[in-house]
This record gives C-alpha cells, sequence and structure tokens, in this order.
C-alpha cells in the first residue's frame, strides 16, 4: 500500500510540476522553427520551450503561436507564411510512420534546386506577344502587323476607289485628281502615312486570325490626310505612268503645242497697249484690249517669287474648275441653277518661252509706281512654261473701288451671297479664300440681274453695280465626276496672320469648321467669307450710311451666325426688299 502510495504521490507531484511550467507557458509567444523529425528524436515539451527562451526573440502577442513555413515558391523565390494558433499548449506530435523512416542524407548535400527555365522561358513568350499587340513600333509609320489587313471605312474607301478607277482611265479622267498645295514636297506624295495628328474621328479594322478581330482605332485626320496625299503630283507612284498631265492641260486649252506670248496676246489687242494691272504670289495681271490675261509659270525648277512652282496637274485643276463655273452662266445642262457673278473665262492658253518684249515694258512701268513684290520676268528660263487665263475684265477689286452709298452696300452683299448660294446648289463650292481683293466691282447701268436658284428665279436689285467673283486657288468644287480642293492643312502659315486681322481671323475660323479636313463640304465656310465682307463695309470702306445703316449691318452679320450655308442666307430679311422670287 505504501508503494503504492508513494507513487500517486510521484505522479501527483509531476501533475503540479507540469501545470506550474504550463502556466509560465502561456505568459508568453513561442517562436518555433518547424520541420518533420524523427519520432526518436523528439523532445520533451518542457525542454524545448526552455531552449526557446534562450533564444530572445521578440513575441508578438501573449498567447499566440507564429510559425515560420519554408516550403512554399514561387518563380524561384522562397516566401514566407506566418501561421497563428490559439491556446498553445503541449499539443500531441503526430507519430511518424515507422515503416518510413526519414532517408539520411549526407554530410553537405542540399535539396537539389529546382528548375525554371520552362516557367521563364513561358513568361518571356507571353510578354513578347503583349508588347507586339500593344505596342506596334511606331517609328516605323506603316502598318506591318503578319497578315492584318486594313479595311477603311465605306466613305473613305469610295473616294479612294473612285479616285483610283478615275485614275486608269488615263486623260480624260483628269477631274478625278485630288489637288495639292504648292508647298507640299513632291517626293513625300502617293504614301499612306497614318503617322500625322489629326482631327476627324473614324477608326480601321484588321483581322488577324479566324477567331479573332481586332478593332484599331485611329484619326480620320490621318484617313483624311493619306487620301489627300494621293494627288495629282503622284504619277511616280506608279497608279498610270502613261498619264502626262502637259497632254490633258494642252487638250483641255484646245492645243498641241504651246504657244508664243505675242501669238496669244495679238489676238485681243496690239502689244504695245498691254498694260500691267496686278499681281500675285504666282503669277502677273495684264489688260489686254477688254480682256485680262493672268499669267502663271509652272513645271519650272526654279522659284516663283520664293515659292514652288505649281505643277501642270494643278493648273489643270484650276483650269477645270474655271470652266465648270463658266457653266453657271446657263446652258442646256443647266438651266435650275444659274447666276452671272462668277468671273467668264473666254480662253486658256499655254505658253513657253521669256516674257514678250511689251510685257517686260508693262511689268517695268507698274514696278515704278506700286514696287513690286514679284521677281523680274527675265529672270525666269527660256523654255519656262505659263499658262494664260483670258477672262472678261470685271472692274476693279473691292479694296481699291469706291461704293458712294448704303444700297451699294447691299448690292453688293446680295449679289454675292446670291451668286454663292447658286454655286452650293449645283457644285457644293466654297470659295475659301473670298477676301476684297478677288471681288471685282464696276458700274454697267443695269438695274437688275437674274439669278436661278433650285428652278426658282430671283431678280436682284443691283442699283446699277455689278460684282464678279475671281481667284479660285483655294476653292473647293464637286463636279459630279469629282471633287477638287487644295489640302490647306499642308499650309499652316495661311493660318498664323496678326491676331485681330479680319482676313487671318476668317482663315482660322475656316479651320474651325472644317476641322482641317478640307475635302468635305462646309458651306458654312461661305458665310464666314460673308461676315468678312460686312466687317470690310463696317471697317474699312467709307461711303454714305447712317447709323441706323450701321445697325442694320451689325444685326445681319449677327443673324449669319445662324445659318450653315449661303443658300440659307440668301432669304435674311436684309435682303428682302432687293430680291424678288418667281418660277423660272
Amino acid at each position: 500500500m505504501s508503494s503504492r502510495a508513494d507513487k500517486a504521490d510521484d505522479l501527483w507531484s509531476q501533475i503540479i510540476a507540469t501545470e506550474s511550467d504550463e502556466q509560465q507557458q502561456q505568459q508568453q509567444t513561442a517562436i518555433v522553427y518547424r520541420r518533420q523529425t524523427p519520432q526518436n528524436e523528439t523532445l520533451p515539451t518542457t525542454k524545448r520551450a526552455s531552449s526557446i527562451r534562450k533564444n530572445n526573440r521578440v513575441s508578438l502577442a501573449p498567447g499566440k503561436r507564429i510559425s515560420w513555413n519554408r516550403s512554399l515558391f514561387t518563380r524561384g523565390r522562397t516566401s514566407i507564411a506566418v501561421a497563428v494558433y490559439d491556446n498553445y499548449g503541449p499539443g500531441k506530435e503526430k507519430p511518424t510512420r515507422k515503416d518510413r523512416p526519414p532517408r539520411a542524407r549526407a554530410k553537405g548535400v542540399g535539396v537539389p534546386p529546382q528548375n525554371y527555365e520552362k516557367e521563364r522561358a513561358y513568361f518571356q513568350e507571353v510578354d513578347a506577344f503583349e508588347l507586339l499587340e500593344e505596342s506596334p513600333s511606331p517609328q516605323n509609320k506603316t502598318w506591318v502587323m503578319g497578315t492584318k489587313q486594313c479595311v477603311l471605312p465605306s466613305h473613305i474607301s469610295t473616294v479612294l476607289n473612285k479616285w483610283l478607277q478615275n485614275r486608269s482611265r488615263g486623260p480624260s479622267a483628269s477631274l478625278s485628281k485630288i489637288l495639292e498645295t504648292p508647298q507640299l514636297s513632291r517626293d513625300s506624295v502617293g504614301v499612306l502615312d497614318f503617322s500625322s495628328q489629326n482631327k476627324c474621328s473614324s477608326s480601321l479594322i484588321g483581322s488577324s486570325s479566324a477567331n479573332r478581330i481586332e478593332e484599331i482605332e485611329t484619326t480620320a485626320e490621318d484617313l483624311g490626310f493619306a487620301i489627300r496625299n494621293l494627288s495629282l503630283s503622284s504619277q511616280d507612284s506608279g497608279l498610270d505612268e502613261r498619264w502626262d498631265p502637259l497632254l490633258d492641260l494642252l487638250k483641255v486649252c484646245g492645243q498641241s503645242s504651246p504657244s508664243a506670248f505675242s501669238d496669244v496676246l495679238s489676238q485681243y489687242c496690239d502689244l504695245q497697249s498691254i498694260a500691267k494691272v496686278g499681281e500675285g504670289t504666282y503669277g502677273e495681271v495684264f489688260i489686254a484690249g477688254g480682256t485680262v490675261c493672268k499669267v502663271v509659270p509652272f513645271d519650272g525648277d526654279s522659284l516663283v517669287n520664293g515659292e514652288v512652282q505649281k505643277k501642270a496637274e494643278e493648273l489643270l485643276e484650276e483650269v477645270m474648275l474655271s470652266l465648270t463655273l463658266n457653266d453657271l452662266r446657263g446652258n442646256d445642262t443647266h438651266i435650275h441653277n444659274v447666276c452671272p457673278t462668277f468671273i467668264q473665262t473666254l480662253s486658256l492658253r499655254v505658253c513657253d518661252g521669256v516674257y514678250d518684249d511689251a510685257m517686260i515694258r508693262a511689268w517695268e512701268e507698274w514696278d515704278k509706281k506700286h514696287f513690286s513684290e514679284n521677281d523680274h520676268p527675265t529672270e525666269f528660263a527660256e523654255k519656262q512654261r505659263f499658262v494664260v487665263f483670258v477672262q472678261e475684265h470685271g472692274g476693279q477689286d473691292l479694296e481699291s473701288f469706291v461704293l458712294l452709298n448704303f444700297n451699294e452696300a447691299r448690292s453688293l452683299l446680295v449679289q454675292i451671297t446670291g451668286a454663292l448660294a447658286v454655286a452650293e446648289a449645283a457644285f457644293e463650292f466654297e470659295h475659301r479664300d473670298l477676301h476684297w481683293g478677288n471681288i471685282l466691282l464696276s458700274r454697267k447701268g443695269s438695274e437688275t440681274l437674274d439669278f436661278i436658284l433650285d428652278g426658282k428665279k430671283m431678280h436682284v436689285k443691283t442699283y446699277g453695280l455689278a460684282a464678279s467673283i475671281i481667284d479660285f486657288t483655294l476653292s473647293r468644287i464637286n463636279t459630279g465626276e469629282s471633287i477638287l480642293f487644295l489640302d490647306l492643312s499642308l499650309d499652316p502659315a495661311l493660318f498664323e496672320g496678326p491676331k485681330g486681322d479680319i482676313q487671318s481671323e476668317t482663315y482660322r475660323k475656316m479651320k474651325q469648321v472644317t476641322e482641317d479636313c478640307w475635302e468635305g463640304s462646309f458651306p458654312k465656310t461661305n458665310v464666314l467669307w460673308l461676315q468678312y465682307l460686312v466687317d470690310i463695309l463696317l471697317q474699312k470702306k467709307d461711303y454714305d450710311r447712317t447709323s441706323r445703316d450701321e445697325r442694320e449691318l451689325r444685326s445681319f452679320k449677327k443673324r449669319l451666325n445662324g445659318y450653315k450655308s449661303a443658300k440659307e442666307s440668301v432669304v435674311d430679311s436684309f435682303f428682302s426688299d432687293l430680291i424678288v422670287v418667281s418660277d423660272a
């Protein structure tokens, strides 16, 4: 009995001692590096706790246990997993299987490093694919993406296809060419370049495989720029190497070869009576009898007044535009829209060689009075080519013409507005450069003029004043076969004129209206030039007028803001007593 009691006392002592140690352990956090060990190496709980306390590790919270696990790997990196346990105590150790003791390892031999070459190759392939899709080589400025095809939107594709089809017809397709600014480098034309900044929004659709369609967004300014660059001067692009614009130009002018100046001008006057009456960047203007002759050089290697000479294809476009506007004077095919206000082109001739002596004398006499800003004509080469526009004499330009009264000012506005309205209805015409140097005025004694707008006849009261619109270099027109226009986006200097200048501000307003896409139809540009003319009449011209007249002009200009075209403007109340409408 005593031996049993002694054993019970010893057992009871061990329990008390164990509980005492356990209470002490619950007052701190134990940090354990956990690894799998054989069962015969397991230490008693009290010995493990005492050895841990000797490490002097800082515990984060009493009663918590933190386990560090070094068995997880991601892409070759060792990660540390933290596990928190509540109610830490002397739990039972999981017994190891005695039938599979741990394999002994040789000293100095560790776990062989894992090989991640396959993973690395996979992610490199993924990264390379993503770069191809997201960054398609912006420096190349071309679309080279495997077998992808760029499909143009229908409205752009139609214009391009029509242009290409007409080009393939040879000389008879001259109207289908898209006009290019003379400042554009000839070597850069004919390349589809989608790298420019832009302005008109659109998109391109590309297909990369049977199960994937990728939409690539770009700007319609870019598309517009690309289409516009397919201009007449891109003959080196190989679309039709046989087409010769000079031969077309000669054919339109009714010639087989260029003529001499003396042969052309002598048909209209005595050569000694020729007088120079004006000049421009690209040409000179002479009076020959009752006609005005505008002489424009082209296809030369030398600069003209500091500018690159126009090409034959560009002159061909201006010639065709002038002849198209001639149709508005009325013929069998144009009876629904008629007006006499656009200057009539009487004849067109291609000349070569130097200026005639009489022309040089007239040039020098004008230079003495007006100090010409143009180069002397003797600087042209002996084989220089010219186009001579023989037109009716329209009188003096608005800048130098003296208006007498408010009625003449109103007559000027109603004739210009009516002419633009008729041309809009017939050809989607926009002048785009209707400053006071491009309006000619004369007093011919006629009190009325007849216009026909969409089949409605308009009798316009003129007070004896006749207006004529000239210079269609910047104009845009739809002939029915093609659209002729000048891409003003390629001449940024045009929009950099002085701030507050009426003409410069009008160019900038046009750019805002068109969003720098000059091929499209924007009849609002005609309204902008009508507002320009009102400002000229209010600020630049002196004539007999009252404060009431000025208020009417200002009110008319304000109402013009609400009109989208000259066709809408012509019915304004400002013209109510000047126009009588009847059926044609």
